[in-house]
């Protein structure tokens, strides 16, 4: 079914994009029919409707994504590290979408499951047959007190990785820092790219060690009670923290910021009533995340901590088997990463391919996730594990230690695979290339 109009005998205008054809509209009060629905123009709903724009055929996918620009956010630790710049992390929102997809550039405002329907703010109607939701996870940097007051005063140190409006101020931060403490903090919610808070920390250490900066002292403060999920990777983790200096805090979680006094106070999660304060000269916050509202306030659609709710193994709805969930805005039991995505994306297909042919689901996820764990300037250990935080490695070597050529395969080669291969649809994670490195072998 084509997208259709019932308040106008008029359709849909088309924009030319670019070299691609994009249909979009950015009228009130419409009514449309799809195929499928992708909310969300991140990198799954950009992945999963490039799969299905050309094979159903033009405008019967339709994609609500209300940005501009389209972010490659794993890109922002390197931002912040001084090693890449802004403007290589982004394209404009119409060059990656799908050409034979309909854009509608607005937000989501409810979703009834039961009648296959979305309103948007708009005020525009959708009507679906099947509904892929990849919709992210949320922001909070209002809920720490003085947290944007920091983040907004170029002066005070306080800085974060985790938005792109932020993101350049960490370089920055950490040019002009020559003495005191650098803390680099991990909340106590969910968070997308669970490894980037240590990352910037490692990356930091690492810049002080090289200009002979003796005087700052680094801190990991992680309300978490490990430094990293996955046993193997975790171990190697305490070793690099030790070998930069970095001091490591478990079970302590950021309450406040006094920008103005220069000092961060937490709360220490094993006794909830303690708090201390550090002192600092450089603060990375690492804000606490929240699940999308729209999904959360849907009892018919949400678990109870406010995530999609889908089968951890074929990632359709519990309730709903015409809609499906992809990336950080599922309950899926996995860290929240772009490579995750990538790791459902073929699962994804399979089983959604199936659900629209009316035949079983056979396709499972194992919770393959991947962070590349940048430990300086240069060095990165490539994790990639499943479900259980058992190593799920690609390459027939140790991954579990630090090197060279996996900081440029996180620095040059990953940002060609997402641009070109995985937004275009082309790629599902190296699944079938550890089969071929490890000569087919279980792994």
């Amino acid at each position: 079914m084509s997208c259709w109009k019932t308040l106008s005998a008029l359709k849909t205008p088309c924009a030319v994009l670019g070299k691609r054809s994009l249909s979009t509209t950015t009228s009130q009060n419409v009514q449309h029919s799809c195929r499928l629905l992708v909310i969300g123009g991140g990198a799954g709903g950009c992945s999963i409707a490039a799969k299905y724009a050309s094979k159903l055929g033009k405008n019967r996918v339709i994609i609500i994504e209300p940005a501009d620009r389209h972010y490659y956010q794993a890109m922002f630790t390197l931002i912040g590290g001084g090693i890449k710049k802004l403007d290589q992390s982004y394209k404009p929102m119409k060059s990656v979408l799908p050409k034979d997809a309909v854009w509608l550039k607005d937000k989501v405002a409810e979703i009834d499951p039961k009648k296959s329907q979305v309103t948007t703010e708009k005020g525009d109607v959708v009507n679906y047959d099947y509904m892929v939701v990849a919709t992210g996870i949320e922001l909070d940097f209002n809920k720490i007190p003085g947290l944007m007051e920091g983040l907004n005063d170029p002066r005070s140190g306080v800085c974060s990785n985790y938005s792109p409006k932020y993101v350049t101020k960490t370089f920055g931060v950490i040019q002009r820092i020559d003495s005191g403490n650098a803390i680099f903090t991990y909340p106590n919610t969910p968070v997308k790219c669970a490894g980037a808070p240590q990352k910037i920390a490692y990356i930091t250490a690492h810049y002080m060690q090289k200009y002979g900066r003796p005087n700052v002292q680094v801190y990991y403060n992680t309300a978490l009670p490990v430094i990293f999920k996955a046993p193997k990777y975790a171990k190697s983790l305490w070793k690099v923290a030790e070998k930069r200096n970095v001091k490591v805090n478990l079970d302590v979680d950021l309450i406040e910021v006094r920008p103005d006094k220069k000092q961060a106070v937490f709360k220490t999660l094993t006794e909830p009533h303690k708090t201390f304060v550090q002192e600092f000269q450089m603060l990375h916050v690492c804000p606490p995340h929240y699940p999308t509202p729209m999904i959360a306030k849907n009892k018919e659609l949400a678990d109870e901590a406010g995530f999609l709710s889908v089968s951890k193994d074929t990632l359709q709805h519990v309730k709903y088997p015409n809609i499906f969930g992809i990336g950080d805005c599922t309950s899926l039991p996995t860290s929240k990463t772009g490579a995750a995505v990538a790791g459902q994306l073929g699962v994804l297909r399979r089983n959604l391919t199936a659900a629209m042919a009316g035949k079983t689901l056979d396709s499972k996820y194992d919770g393959y996730t991947s962070c590349p764990l940048v430990t300086g300037t240069n060095s990165c250990i490539m994790a990639e594990f499943d479900y259980d935080a058992n190593p799920l490695e690609t390459f027939p070597i140790d991954q579990g230690v630090e090197r060279h050529t996996m900081f440029y395969m996180k620095k040059d080669v990953m940002p060609q695979l997402y641009f070109n291969l995985m937004l275009n649809g082309l790629w599902e994670g190296p699944g079938i290339f550890r089969k071929m490195m490890h000569l087919g072998m279980s792994k």
